[in-house]
């Protein structure tokens, strides 16, 4: 199992455990994100670009990991995953910079071409 595969992991226990400690706050946020996320005036691939970019900018590797997958998994390619990532960088600078670094790895480990 690879480094990002196990950040996905951490998230599914972390929710699993928040269920069981603090299922109205968990069960409000999770039907928050569920109306975000779903198609609108933006399609999912666009949304989930947009997200990498704020996790690199947030800084946030749980959050590079599960916003990588997800835009893999709606059919977004390695490079437009990059060019929004660096979107980041451009608005957040170096430290955004030093967070490709986790974006690149998960991409590779999640076999993106």
């Amino acid at each position: 199992m690879g480094r990002y595969t196990e950040k996905l992991d951490e998230i599914k226990r972390l929710i699993g455990d928040l269920q069981k400690e603090a299922p109205e706050a968990i069960g409000a946020f999770h039907t928050f994100m569920e109306a975000v996320e779903k198609p609108g005036a933006m399609d999912t691939k666009s949304k989930e670009l947009v997200n990498v970019g704020l996790a690199v900018a947030a800084q946030c590797e749980w959050c590079i990991a599960l916003h990588t997958k997800g835009a893999l998994d709606a059919g977004a390619t390695r490079a437009e995953i990059i060019d929004a990532a660096l979107q980041a960088v451009l608005m957040h600078g170096g430290p955004a910079l030093m967070y490709m670094t986790p974006v690149i790895e998960a991409l590779d480990e999640f076999g993106a071409k």
